[in-house]
């Protein structure tokens, strides 16, 4: 078996020699074509399609004139007796263009020939899987051009050259086009593909892009037409796509027997994936190449085993595969799609077609197990429009979306549904809790927002985006140099300014007396809610309503304080009351709870200031009470119209948990296996605990043990004693014991 390197180094030697006897093979017909061409009559050449009626012209306004055309020249004077010279009627070619609709820049008429045309007024114009075969008219071949951004400028540079052939490592220029030679351009798809070129001198100044339009002759986009009008060429065509300004004009149909021209908002690349790009013989398919595409989140699909035979430009030394990606997305052309190190080491190679784009084109790629290209699949484009209340996400995309956006964690309650549509946009209010507007420090938001291709589930094709706004809230003094024209001293009645900037409200989770601030919390602590205002000195008041309780795991949530300020659940969160030590300070006692996913309980409320006071609202007492409480939970009246009525969200989130212990368990990691115990209450012990109360056991066993014995010997002890002590018969003992013991002596000596 071969080496993995040495198995590669053949493999890219293979496809080279394929894609040789594919160029030589293609040379070869090339030549043969060029032959049949010089061998054919001339009026082969210059005929144009049979039957091809000559389209209408339209009579265009006195006054329009071409700017990129010489100026006619003078009359001359007939002599009296000369014959008035016949009419000669005017052709498709050289007719004269309408007048531009409202809405449109008017485009010049096309200039009489090229070399009186403006040179900035000059575009190409490709149609591919053609060649152009006239050999009489070649200015010079260049072979061993790799880009077909070069070919296009050798012939920029030249005046006399018209048109270009070129093939991957081929470049040939033309002192004559399609235009002048109808039947000069041929179809030629086998075994490579041929891109052709020519200049047009246009009536609107094209774009900086290599090339301006892709002609696909015998096709057409059914059914995307924006606007229609009837033009006497197809240049005009042409101008009039790139002159509309009232909508983006990516493609135009051109009918060359009637002269209707069909421009659209749409192209191949937008529509890819549908059928919307049909055969039609008497139509060419004119794509706006000047068209900006989004450029700043771009994804590339992986096709495997193909590789395109005719490509737009070879880049050597190129390492990787994201400096091949970065190239193509900074081309000077539309690039669609490359591939990286399948045609020798490092070698990228780009091009501005796709499958989408090669619909009409026979067998364009080249079959190669191991190869890889890299298509476009879409491009987004997203700005954050920052306004006085909410934060605006504009996307712009480069295919037909047909999914939703939302805000992250709302797909619901915070989204917009899309259809078929390339800009869409979702609105997210500061305010609104269901939009899930983070504020990071004062006057910075943020959120996440997601785009999905799918109106239920979320696949791989889905992007997440995070945006953010930030103000400048700093003071700024502006000033108006007009002059009045009031001259001399004028003394100053009375002059005042005052600023006056929104309260900076603070929430904190305390405890029960509102001093020390609570991170985290057992169930069933006695806690507090604080909203506060941070500057002592500022005249305002502020009162809260609608404060929910969110789960920070699946985005449950529970109303605690109502629209109206009224808590909801007495025994969750009581009402709002001000703090004994200031006015300008709420509080709501409550006991600690969690949510049953997570331990993360996140506390959202709007505050809205009020001066010079708040008023409170009375609510309910509750479900066992009849009492009403007083919450400062909604402004009743307000005392003077100057008071401001912006609502501000505050957000504030404490750890909560349970008492259990599980998560104290876990922190142990304890490995021994536990043993479950049925009693009448299910006590869980393990097997430590239990070999604990076994010695335990066994200890008080042996206490009690201990103690029985040493109060036995005790008892025993005494009961001896007691035989000792005199008592009522101690004389006769006495000498019984006596008695005895004195025969036993006498016995032994006697």
């Amino acid at each position: 078996m071969l080496p993995l390197s040495l198995t590669d180094t053949t493999m890219r030697i293979i496809i080279g020699l394929v894609l040789v006897a594919y160029a030589v093979e293609a040379a070869k017909k090339f030549e043969g074509t060029l032959r049949s061409a010089a061998d054919a009559p001339p009026q082969d050449n210059l005929a144009v399609e049979s039957g091809s009626p000559e389209p209408a012209v339209l009579s265009a306004p006195q006054e329009y004139k071409n700017p990129g055309a010489p100026p006619p020249p003078p009359p001359k004077t007939a002599p009296e007796d000369a014959e008035d010279p016949q009419p000669v009627p005017e052709t498709a070619s050289g007719g004269i263009p309408p007048s531009a609709p409202s809405g449109i820049s008017a485009p010049s008429a096309p200039a009489n020939s090229l070399e009186e045309c403006d040179p900035e007024m000059i575009g190409f114009e490709l149609v591919t899987g053609y060649v152009f075969s006239a050999p009489s008219h070649i200015l010079d071949d260049i072979p061993g051009t790799l880009m077909l951004t070069d070919c296009l400028e050798q012939c920029q540079a030249n005046d006399t050259c018209r048109a270009v052939n070129y093939e991957t490592g081929l470049c040939v220029l033309f002192s004559s086009d399609a235009d002048q030679l109808p039947g000069a351009l041929t179809k030629s798809q086998f075994p490579v593909f041929t891109i052709y070129a020519q200049k047009s001198c246009l009536g609107v100044r094209p774009c900086e892009r290599a090339w301006c339009f892709d002609r696909v002759r015998g096709y057409n986009l059914k059914g995307r037409g924006k606007r229609t009008h009837t033009v006497s060429s197809r240049q005009m065509c042409l101008d009039l796509c790139l002159g509309e300004n009232e909508f983006v004009c990516r493609s135009a149909n051109y009918n060359n027997k009637t002269g209707e021209c069909v421009l659209s908002n749409m192209d191949r690349i937008t529509l890819a994936g549908t059928t919307a790009f049909q055969p039609n013989e008497d139509t060419d398919y004119l794509e706006n190449n000047c068209v900006e595409e989004p450029t700043k989140l771009c994804e590339f699909k992986k096709m495997g085993g193909r590789i395109l035979k005719t490509v737009d430009s070879v880049y050597q030394d190129v390492q990787t595969v994201e400096e091949c990606r970065e190239l193509c997305l900074n081309s000077p052309f539309r690039c669609h799609s490359y591939d990286h190190g399948d045609t020798g080491d490092h070698v990228c190679r780009l091009s501005h077609h796709s499958r989408a784009t090669l619909a009409d084109i026979q067998d364009p790629y080249l079959e190669v197990p191991e190869a890889a290209t890299y298509e476009l699949s879409s491009c987004y484009n997203v700005s954050i429009d920052c306004r006085a209340g909410d934060m605006v996400a504009r996307i712009q995309t480069s295919k037909l979306f047909d999914g939703k956006i939302y805000a992250k964690g709302s797909p619901n309650s915070c989204a917009v549904d899309v259809e078929q549509s390339l800009e869409f946009e979702l609105h997210m209010e500061y305010t609104n809790i269901e939009c899930n507007v983070k504020q990071n420090g004062l006057g910075r938001y943020l959120n996440d927002v997601v785009i999905q291709h799918h109106d239920t589930i979320v696949t791989s094709s889905d992007l997440g985006l995070a945006v953010a706004c930030q103000y400048d809230l700093t003071n700024k003094t502006v000033a108006n140099e007009v002059d009045l024209g009031i001259h001399g001293d004028i003394k100053t009645g009375l002059s005042e300014e005052v600023i006056v900037d929104s309260p900076n409200v603070a929430m904190r989770i305390t405890d029960r007396s509102g001093d020390d601030t609570i991170a985290s919390a057992e169930v069933g602590d006695p806690l507090a809610l604080r909203f506060e205002i941070l500057d002592p000195n500022s005249p305002f008041e502020i009162f809260v309503r609608e404060l929910v309780a969110m789960d920070g795991v699946d985005s449950s949530e529970i109303t605690l304080i109502d629209s109206r300020g009224c808590p909801t659940d007495h025994f969750i969160m009581g009402p709002l009351f001000k703090s004994s030590m200031s006015g300008k300070m709420l509080l709501s006692h409550f006991d600690a709870f969690k949510f049953p996913s997570s331990e993360v309980v996140q506390f959202r409320a709007l505050v809205t200031p009020c001066m010079p006071t708040c008023e409170p609202v009375q609510c309910d007492g509750g479900p066992n009470e009849l009492r009403t409480v007083s919450s400062y939970g909604r402004r009743k009246r307000r005392s003077t119209p100057a008071a401001p009525t912006e609502n501000m969200l505050l957000v504030q989130t404490i750890q909560i948990t349970d008492k259990f212990g599980f998560d104290k368990q876990r922190a142990k990691n304890v490995t021994e296996d536990s043993v479950y115990i049925r009693e009448t209450d299910v006590t869980c012990v393990n097997a430590a605990g239990a070999m604990l109360a076994a010695a335990a056991f066994l200890a008080a066993q042996l206490v009690v043990l201990a103690a029985w014995t040493c109060s036995w010997q005790r008892r025993r002890a005494a009961a001896k004693a007691a035989e000792l002590l005199p008592g009522p018969n101690a004389p006769s003992s006495l000498c019984k014991v006596y008695d005895a013991s004195f025969s036993r002596t006498h016995q032994r000596h006697f």
